[in-house]
């Protein structure tokens, strides 16, 4: 996959306080920023695949072992 440059302006103290945190696991900040930009993005994508499901399954006919009753049978007279 091809990749492409992306410029973030950030305040210096994030930029500090993120490049300890790469440096302890061994990584540089354009990694995780990577990594964490990709966990979202698959997240957003499960999230919305899961909704186009769920909304598949509530428009569909299936019986899902509701009761159905008439109008007589609920207001008996």
């Amino acid at each position: 996959m091809a990749k492409t440059n992306l410029t973030v302006q950030l305040d210096e103290a994030i930029v500090r306080r993120a490049k300890v945190v790469a440096a302890k696991r061994g990584s540089s900040v354009s990694a995780l920023v990577a990594r964490s930009l990709e966990a979202m993005v698959q997240d957003d994508q499960r999230y919305e695949e899961a909704w186009a499901q769920a909304r598949t399954l509530m428009e569909s006919e299936i019986d899902r072992g509701s009761p159905v009753w008439s109008r007589d049978d609920l207001h008996q007279r």
